[in-house]
Formats: C-alpha cells, structure tokens, sequence
C-alpha cells in the first residue's frame, strides 16, 4: 500500500481546562503518527521529548530538569546549616533551570538534556561536601544517565502528588518561582543579583519535596513568594534604571524604514544594546517585537539613529509577522513560537531560548555579526500598519505627573483607573479585553504592562486634558510600576487602605510568570483583582475558594456585566 506519510504525521498537543476537573483525566495530544516498516522511533519530525516508553511510560524533560533543581536546592540548604557557603554558579543554575521550563523558552531537547547533565554534576559535587546525608530526599540522591532522562518516578513532578489542594498550592509555588527567576536572570545579565533571594527560592524549593508539608503551610509560602516578588521586581527595576535610565512619555514608531532590519523580541534589554552598538554604521535598521517594544522609553537607547520603531503586536502572531518582516529575528527570552519552514532560517535564539534548526548566539559577549549579514542579504520589512503609539509611564514618570492627575481626580475629570496587564494570547475570547477598553466611559484611564496592552493600545482612546487614557508602564516585569502608583496614590490621597482607592483590577492571564505579578499584589494587600478569560485551571476549588473568600479574587463575564460590576 502506497501511504503518504507527510499526510499520516499530525500532532496536536492541547492545553488543559476545566473538564479535566469533571472527568478526572484530560486530553493532553491529538492526532496520529506513522512509521515505515523497520523505521526507528520516534519518527522525523516528531515533537522532541514527547516520545513513549512502555517500561518507563513519559516524563518530559522539563519535569526532570525541575525535579533535579529542587535536589540540588535541597542540598544547598543543608550545607548552609552546616556552615558551607554555596557558589555563584550553583545559585545561578538554580535561576537559570526554572526559567529555563517557563512556557515558550526552550524546545531543543540537546539543551534540556545538556542542561540536566550539568545540573546533575553540580548536585553530585555538592552532595560529596555535605556532612550529613541523612533524612534526604530522592531528587537529592538521584543520579540518571543520559539515556534514561526521560524517567518515570513517582513524586518527579508536582500532577503527581495525590492531595488536589496541596497540588495546586504547589504549582502555584513553583510558577511563581519561575517568574521570580526570570526576574533575577534579567537583573543579573545586567550586573544586578540579590544573594537573599536566590536564598529563598532554593529554601522554598526544598520545602515543595517535604512529603508532610500542609496545605496551610503551602498557603503561607505562597504569599511570601509575593513578597520576594516584589523584592525581584524592584531588583530587576533598580538594574534597568541605572543601567538605561527612567523610562520617560516616548511616541514609537509603529510603521517602516527602507533599509533592511533586524526584529528583536522578548524581554532582554542588554540583548538589545549589544545589537544596537554593533549594528551603528551597518546600514541595518532594528526594530522590537512584543515585549521588547519598552525599550525605547529609556533614554539610552534613543541615541542609536537606527531604532526605528516597533514591527507588530504580542508573541502569538509571530508566524505571520515573522513572515512579513523579511529580515532576520532574534529572540532574547521566552515567547518564541515554532517557527515556520518560510522564515526558520532567519531565526537566531540567544541565552535561554533555543529551538532545535535555530542558530543560537551564546557567549557574555554576544557576537551578532551573523544576523547583521543576513539582515544584509535581507529586503527591507513589509509594512502591516502606520502611526505611533505612546508609551513610557513607568513609576518615575508618573510620579512626575502625579500633581496633575490627582489634580484631574479632585475636578471629576478621572473617575476610575483600570489596571489592564498582563498577557495576551491567540483565544478568540481575549477580544474581550478590547471591547472593554472600547466601552470604557471617558472619565476611566488604563494601566498596563505586559503585552496585553495590544489588544487596546493602537485604539485612538484619546486623553483626559493632556493624560493618555492608556499608560503603558512597560514589559510584564513592569508591573511593579503599576503597584507603586498604587501605593502612591494611596499615599497622596491619604487612604489607609489600598483597596479605597478608584483602581479596578481587571487582568488578562496567560503565562506562567504572571503567577509572580498575582502572588506579589496578593502579598501588597491589593484584593479583588478579575482574571480572565478564564481562572488559572491549576486551581483547585478549595483554593479557589480560600482565593475568592480572603482575597475577593474573580474572574470575568461578559463585556456589559463587567463594567456595571465595577461600577462603570
């Protein structure tokens, strides 16, 4: 029988929701693959770390990469009782594994299983300096070959735990975490660390393997990873500033040049300078993507003639955008999509970020001369929109404007602001972000950060007598912003509660660091924060329910409710 075999490979792999909570089970992939025969498996083209063992079953990488990093955390912590002082490089491995498995960073499985390999090394070294080995857990004691990374044990990932509540109080812990350690990862390419922090993440670590630790436990380390959230955030803000300055009120340029381009993409601002300074005199314009479209509020970049502007919107339309730059992209940290066969070849990856047929830029010192020449060879961006949008409100900013806006409060003229971070996505149901911004009453002003804002801010919104009805407080991690104007506001108006202050919470939700922004506003006492289109679906109902009850967290309906619920 003649099979085209290009037609009988289809793969699918699905992200869960709330059925799994009726049905106890989920469907994780669909789809089917084929096999000549005498074939190996798995077949080309089979999605990496995904493959089937019938004596060992399927763990993927990722879980095993964690498991690993918790062992050596709780080794780590050991040797601090004892006296013994833990390396550099032992904290920033630690960082550097959880970000690694945020979603969206890395899909080569060679890196994964190197990165294994290398943290199983640290954690044999570290276990031979410890003095007592009693009482350890099996993450500390195991060592896996290389073959046999893909392995099956019982407690190497947290679905495995029995107890729904403690389950989901543990991967709200370790999504926290791993937002946390994007934020030190920033700070620290940046010269910027905080030795306390990496301190308490591999504690916290250790504390997730404890086999008698309580759901209420749990619930109190959840809250106090939104306190060194808050500590990241204003580490990560610190390293920013100083490094590039306060970002200030900057117009960017959302159309295209004629030269040829380089898109950059993510969240790495020294990433960008790096390419910036080689690029000068090249004849080779650059251009950000997503969330690197904050950078130009900061003063430093706007020297370099060749920023032009930003090319596109949020990390999910990357296959088309990608596709009409024409040029070379480089992605700096997560959010990167399987590229296309059309434009794989422009793709280059750098720190974190890999993906298998990707050419990867390594090294402190970055030598981007390879994407200069493509970028050479390249046609000029196709241009998909005209115009400029506003952004750099950042804290430092605002609080230059404050006398103005408290003054526009005290006239009537701003009645409400609306903190709208967070993440966006493909859900058609995320349009609903947009309609909410379009059917805002005109005494209402946004606050954002992440790139939620581009469902609403290429809106002509308008402003409040000089204020933009959107203030764009920068990336994800900028976030902090938004709190500290909280904090300020509170002040300024002399409230004793936070949550009296005209700011509704109405928070897109998607990736995994957003856990760190929810925990660390939790931990600022801010209540009644709406997340949407859907809560978080490793919520358990017990937990929802404690978040709900003591926290008044919500989620979203329709358009029209909404705004009527909170008063609009």
């Amino acid at each position: 029988m003649n099979v085209d075999y290009n037609k009988h490979n289809i793969v699918k792999y699905l992200a869960n929701n709330k059925d799994k909570d009726i049905w106890k089970m989920s469907v994780s992939s669909i789809g089917f693959q084929s096999t000549k025969f005498l074939d190996s498996y798995p077949p080309k083209g089979h999605p990496f770390g995904y493959t089937f063992n019938p004596e060992r079953g399927r763990i993927l990488d990722e879980f095993s990469l964690i498991y690993i990093t918790k062992g050596i955390s709780e080794i780590a912590v050991k040797l601090r009782e004892e006296g013994q002082k833990i390396s550099d490089e032992t904290d920033f491995m630690v960082v550097e594994n959880l970000f690694t498995t945020i979603t969206n960073v890395n899909f080569s499985e060679n890196d994964l299983k190197d990165k294994i390999e290398k943290s199983l090394k640290i954690k044999n070294e570290l276990l031979n300096l410890l003095a007592d080995k009693e009482n350890l857990s099996n993450a500390a004691l195991i060592y896996i070959e290389r073959e046999d990374y893909l392995i099956k044990i019982e407690d190497v990932c947290i679905p495995a735990e029995k107890d729904e509540d403690k389950r989901s109080l543990k991967e709200m812990i370790t999504y926290g975490l791993k937002g946390l350690s994007a934020y030190l990862k920033h700070a620290e390419v940046l010269k910027f660390t905080d030795k306390n922090i990496n301190f308490f993440i591999e504690k916290t670590l250790a504390e997730l393997l404890k086999k008698d630790i309580t759901a209420e436990e749990l619930t109190a380390l959840a809250l106090e990873v939104g306190k060194y959230g808050v500590l990241g955030m204003e580490l990560l803000d610190r390293a920013n500033t100083k490094t590039y300055g306060n970002p200030e009120i900057t117009k960017v340029n959302i159309g295209v040049g004629k030269n040829p381009g380089i898109l950059i993409s993510g969240h790495d601002l020294k990433d960008l300078e790096t390419l910036l300074e080689q690029t000068q005199g090249t004849g080779v314009d650059v251009y950000t993507h997503s969330e690197m479209l904050p950078a130009h509020y900061y003063p430093k970049f706007k020297k370099y003639k060749n920023f032009v502007g930003n090319y596109g919107n949020a990390w999910w339309k990357q296959q088309e955008e990608f596709e009409s730059f024409n040029g070379p992209i480089i992605m700096t940290t997560n959010c990167i999509v399987p590229p296309k066969p059309s434009y794989k070849n422009r793709v280059f990856t750098t720190g974190l970020v890999a993906f298998d047929g990707c050419r990867h830029i390594s090294g402190e010192k970055k030598d981007f001369s390879e994407v200069i020449e493509t970028a050479k060879k390249s046609l000029p961006p196709k241009e998909i929109e005209q115009g400029e949008i506003i952004g750099g409100f950042a804290h430092n900013q605002v609080f230059q404007l404050l006398d103005k806006v408290v003054e526009e409060v005290k006239k009537g003229n701003i009645k409400k602001f609306v903190v709208m971070g967070g993440c966006d996505g493909r859900n058609k149901k995320r349009e609903y972000y947009t309609e909410f911004a379009k059917n805002l009453p005109k005494d209402t002003v946004i606050l954002t950060a992440g790139c939620a804002k581009y469902r609403y801010n290429k809106l002509n919104l308008g402003d409040i007598n000089g204020i933009p009805r959107v203030l764009d407080a920068g990336q994800c991690n900028d976030s902090y912003s938004l709190a500290l104007i909280a904090l300020k506001l509170k002040e300024v108006f002399g409230l004793d509660d936070i949550n009296k202050l005209p700011i509704v919470y109405n928070i897109a939700w998607y990736e995994q660091k957003a856990v760190i922004v929810l925990l660390s506003l939790l931990y600022l006492g801010i209540k009644n924060i709406h997340l949407g289109p859907t809560l978080p679906a490793f919520l358990s109902p017990n937990v929802a329910k404690v978040l709900v009850e003591n926290f008044g967290i919500g989620g979203i309906t329709e358009v029209s409710n909404d705004l009527k619920l909170f008063g609009m």
